[in-house]
């Protein structure tokens, strides 16, 4: 059986060599996130123009 993981672990990364699985969607941020949120909301409330 150790000859068989190795052999799938070869055949796999061999694969990922020649068709690397890069999907995009996994990996696009749609918008900032709640911690720009937090800061933007507290440069607000210091910030005060007159």
């Amino acid at each position: 059986m150790a000859i068989w993981n190795q052999i799938t672990h070869a055949a796999s990364a061999l694969r990922e060599f020649i068709a690397p699985t890069y999907r995009p969607e996994r990996h696009y941020m749609r918008g900032p996130g709640p911690a720009c949120a937090r800061r933007t909301n507290t440069l607000q409330s210091r910030v005060t123009f007159h």
